[in-house]
């Protein structure tokens, strides 16, 4: 059975720093007092005339009386050797009782340690026990709001992303599973279908092909959008400036060419510091977006589309369209992996489901934040917004 690492660990153990930590103050603390209260006592003077006999008042009588001069420095010497040893005394017993003291402050500084790292202990304990299978377990430490608390909370707060990131990746690898498999049961049912006929014509085979061809290519789109989603999560390779109106205005007229859409954009300057093909592919995905999710032909389809930089100093995009009407509650889950609104996987698919999660994972790899929000009219506006990385572009 392995033991607890702060058990093994011996003097290396907190525990024991902290009983050292204590004691040494301890007698460091206790010598500077008994320093001082040495040096208090030893410059202190004592009372001759207190302690010395009282002085005759006439001449003594007889041979043998000492006069007052021998006296007084026969009571100064005798002063001073008893002085000599009550201090050497109080130095002794002063040592003897800071030795006592420290042996009996490693005792209780050992004692207030454990006390101290017990919810440590408990944590430490706990969090062990929680793996993949059971992150929903947390501290859930009560008491008072200390710094053991704040820690506790912190690292819930933490099983928490990670229950969360787990549940995500799951989901994600599911419904991965799920738009890769459609692709290949729809080219072997092509096959199959095909083959089974014995009788099938040129035109027969060739219409088979290029079924399974068209199949072929969703699956290389579907395959691209993930490498481009998971190059985006890994964060920034290269960074260079780059203008967002540049990129808009290469970008807009390929976006609105044959579908009736009415483009209106307003392209100031808005230079960013990043990845310049990830800033594309954002550029790409609302633009495509914005024109893919729109009113059919003829019903007066626009698309409005804005870069410059707020009064805050940070560049921006902001993409805005007509539409249907979208629910409120289901803008901010646009930017999940595969999620489409309406019954899914049941009618015609439109686009891979990934655009809008690319756009939110290259935003949050540049260190921007990116917010949609319905029109109650219909359609959907996209919000972009990056850090302020960047110099002011010429006509800016």
């Amino acid at each position: 059975m392995r033991l607890p690492t702060w058990r093994v660990r011996g003097p290396h153990s907190i525990r024991w720093r902290l009983t050292l930590l204590y004691s040494a103050l301890f007698v460091v603390a206790g010598a500077v007092l008994l320093a001082f209260t040495y040096v208090l006592v030893a410059n202190s003077e004592p009372s001759l005339t207190a302690g010395s006999p009282p002085r005759p008042t006439g001449r003594a009588e007889g041979p043998s009386a000492p006069d007052p001069p021998t006296v007084a420095s026969y009571v100064q010497q005798r002063l001073s050797v008893q002085r000599s040893e009550q201090l050497h005394e109080l130095l002794i017993e002063s040592a003897l009782a800071l030795a006592v003291m420290t042996v009996f402050s490693l005792a209780l500084g050992r004692l207030m340690a454990g006390r101290v790292l017990d919810p440590l202990r408990t944590m430490t304990a706990a969090t062990r026990r929680i793996s993949a299978d059971n992150l929903h377990e947390r501290l859930a430490v009560a008491g008072p709001d200390d710094e053991l608390k704040a820690m506790a909370d912190t690292i819930d707060a933490v099983l928490a992303r990670l229950e969360g990131a787990f549940e995500a990746q799951k989901a994600f690898v599911a419904n991965a599973s799920h738009e890769l498999r459609t692709p290949l049961t729809l080219q072997q049912a092509v096959v199959d279908v095909t083959l089974a006929d014995p009788g099938a014509s040129v035109e027969t085979l060739r219409a088979a092909l290029l079924r399974v061809r068209a199949a072929g290519e969703e699956q290389e789109r579907m395959i691209d959008a993930l490498l481009t989603l998971a190059r985006s999560q890994r964060g920034l390779e290269r960074q260079e400036f780059v203008d967002l109106a540049a990129i808009v205005r290469e970008r807009l007229p390929g976006a609105g060419s044959g579908a009736g859409v009415r483009v209106e954009a307003r392209l100031e300057p808005a230079a960013v510091l990043g990845d310049p093909q990830l800033i594309e592919r954002l550029v790409v995905n609302l633009t495509d977006n914005a024109v893919r999710h729109n009113l059919g032909e003829g019903k007066g389809s626009w698309v409005r589309v804005w870069t410059g930089v707020d009064v805050m100093g940070r560049p921006g995009l902001r993409i805005e369209n007509s539409g249907p009407v979208i629910p409120a509650d289901q803008a901010a889950g646009l930017f999940q992996p595969f999620r489409r609104l309406g019954p899914e996987r049941v009618r015609k698919r439109d686009g891979l489901g990934l655009g809008m999660s690319i756009v939110a994972a290259v935003v949050a790899a540049h260190g921007g934040r990116v917010r949609a929000t319905t029109r109650p009219q219909g359609g959907l506006t996209v919000d972009v917004g990056l850090p302020p990385s960047a110099p002011a572009l010429p006509g800016g």
